[in-house]
């Protein structure tokens, strides 16, 4: 999200002749982010660049959600689309993603994995019962502070987006295992996860929604605004650069797309067996 917001904000910025602030706001899968625009006046000033934990997943996820997302946001625009990478320490035994399966088998309920937002939960424990093992999941309100443990062995692994895994890679404290969804050219030699296990996907969408009750032609003029800055040459090489290309959808199209993937993750974690905390 961060890397997201500060790609498209300053050209973003120049279009709309206004200051836009990223402002981050870790912790509870997302919750804490989500309802300071949740609260926020419908006046097109308070945004939140939101991920499939945000508006997805933590419908099914979270026992007493306190909002919903397709009531209490307006859909704006898209952002970026994008699979994780399954990441451990360079030091780490595992060199494979069969590695790591095979790891975990011999160790149950002893191999850390760390998350800090509901759909990489939910991927782990999808996972975890595809690949019958059975992982130890350890909550972080950020994905910086699951990759100074893992780098200093107190986890094993994590998932990480492809963009922040590439510097820990090449600087030598970290080894990329496979992609959550297809393969990524950041990382010719690391495999999709479904090569070794199949029918595991899980790609990731990151988009910009408001308030509920923002008016049409503000909508408009800031999804205007976000497209063409997704559109530029310079935001969508460092987009693809990291390994996310540009995703551009209309507010309409957005919405649609948020109500599917509610529905679609509703089935994913029944299938998981996953309860709601």
């Amino acid at each position: 999200n961060d890397f997201v917001a500060r790609v498209i904000g300053p050209p973003a910025s120049q279009i709309l002749g206004q200051t836009i602030v990223v402002d981050n706001k870790p912790g509870a899968n997302g919750v804490i982010g989500a309802m300071e625009v949740v609260r926020a006046a419908p006046d097109g000033l308070t945004l939140l660049c939101a991920t499939n934990s945000h508006l997805a997943t933590n419908v099914s996820l979270m026992k007493d959600l306190p909002y919903d997302p397709r009531r209490d946001f307006t859909p704006i625009a898209g952002a970026v689309v994008v699979a994780q990478m399954l990441a451990v320490s360079a030091t780490s035994p595992i060199r494979t993603f069969a590695d790591f399966i095979a790891y975990a088998k011999q160790r149950p309920g002893k191999v850390a994995v760390g998350y800090s937002t509901s759909v990489v939960q939910l991927q782990f424990m999808t996972m975890s019962k595809m690949a019958g093992i059975d992982l130890l999941l350890v909550p972080y309100k950020g994905n910086a502070a699951a990759m100074t443990d893992m780098i200093g062995g107190t986890i094993d692994a994590m998932l990480e987006n492809p963009g922040l895994a590439l510097p820990q890679v090449q600087a030598g404290k970290l080894r990329v295992l496979a992609s959550m969804s297809k393969r990524n050219p950041l990382f010719p030699d690391a495999p999709a996860a479904s090569e070794t296990l199949p029918g595991f996907d899980f790609p990731l969408w990151n988009g910009f929604v408001g308030p509920a009750g923002m008016a049409r032609e503000q909508v408009m003029r800031l999804n205007a605004a976000i497209v063409q800055a997704q559109r530029s040459p310079e935001v969508a090489q460092k987009f693809n650069a990291g390994g996310q290309p540009p995703w551009i959808v209309t507010p309409d199209e957005m919405k649609a797309f948020i109500e599917t993937e509610i529905v679609k993750y509703q089935r994913l974690i029944k299938e998981a067996g996953i309860q709601p905390i």
